[in-house]
């Protein structure tokens, strides 16, 4: 490129984040409501509809293992009206399926990491265990028979129970739904026997007894839960973390997503944000374009070497 093509190429996107947004921002979320990345997608929303001065709206797209909501993310105009609120899901998916309709890193602009927290194992009170070592003793004692929920194949709730199944040789039923809120629905009404999920809508029903929390899926235990112990008390060495990353289409210019990075980190350091984030065992991030997207590099790096590891596949689920 010229530097005369150069110079204008920075002018114009430096007019591009001038009136920006110039209408309503579309949020996708890969969720149907009620589940953790709806909580906290809304959650941001809402700040940044202040921030923009501009209502953000949230799109939610739930199904299909995130590959419908992630696709329409990649596809969509590439002017920062359109946003897209990825999950561990994103860096999982290229480990465990062929094919993808996107490339993960490519076909996106990082943003910001917005959020990373442990997952809690839960269970229906019916089920009579309190410990993960309890649900392996009760998984082995009855092979087939102990079935588990999650938000969809490949999600991190998912790929969590997987690994532990790994681990332990246990052999525990997937029951996939399309979304964490709609799982969690049902392990609550005991329909089914328990999930791998975030504490966000998680805990406020362990309080109130309606479920049981086994154990946190963090290497320590969280600040916001210290009396649920961590599942690598029982098996060394083992974790699994839930994340929210800021995406926007790739080709957005600089000076948009610079705008969108700035807003978002003020918004994870307003107090109500903060507070409910924390109160939930969340930690809000706020990092740089730059380090999120050597953070999605590593963590498809990592699933990728746990799957083939611990040859965990979809068809086997």
């Amino acid at each position: 490129m010229s530097g005369v093509a150069a110079a204008g190429a920075l002018q114009s996107q430096a007019w591009s984040a001038e009136g920006y947004p110039q209408r309503a921002v579309r949020l996708i979320i890969p969720y149907p409501p009620g589940g953790a990345g709806d909580i906290v997608g809304r959650m941001l929303a809402g700040n940044l509809t202040e921030a923009f001065g501009q209502q953000v709206v949230v799109d939610n797209r739930g199904g299909g293992g995130q590959i419908i909501a992630t696709q329409l993310a990649a596809n969509a105009q590439p002017d920062g009206h359109t946003l897209f609120l990825s999950s561990a899901t994103h860096a999982i998916n290229p480990a465990l399926r062929k094919g993808l309709p996107y490339d993960t890193l490519k076909d996106f602009a990082p943003i910001t990491l917005v959020a990373q927290s442990p997952l809690v194992f839960v269970a229906h009170p019916s089920l009579g265990v309190g410990s993960i070592k309890d649900l392996i003793a009760a998984a082995k004692a009855r092979p087939g028979r102990i079935n588990y929920a999650s938000s969809g194949p490949g999600t991190g709730g998912h790929m969590s129970v997987e690994l532990l199944k790994s681990l332990t040789g246990i052999d525990v039923v997937h029951i996939p739904y399309k979304g964490a809120g709609p799982a969690l629905i049902d392990v609550i009404a005991g329909q089914v026997q328990m999930m791998c999920t975030s504490p966000l809508p998680a805990m406020p029903h362990v309080k109130a007894g309606r479920l049981r929390a086994l154990a946190m899926t963090s290497l320590k235990r969280a600040p916001s839960a210290p009396g649920v112990p961590t599942v690598s008390e029982t098996i060394p060495g083992y974790q699994s973390t839930l994340w929210y990353a800021l995406l926007a289409p790739a080709g957005t210019p600089q000076g948009i997503i610079r705008k969108a990075h700035t807003e978002t980190v003020k918004a994870l350091t307003a107090p109500d944000i903060r507070q409910r984030l924390v109160a939930f065992g969340a930690e809000p991030v706020g990092n740089s374009p730059q380090e999120l997207q050597a953070f999605l590099r590593e963590e498809i790096e990592r699933w990728t070497r746990l799957v083939r590891q611990a040859n965990i596949s979809l068809d086997r689920s």
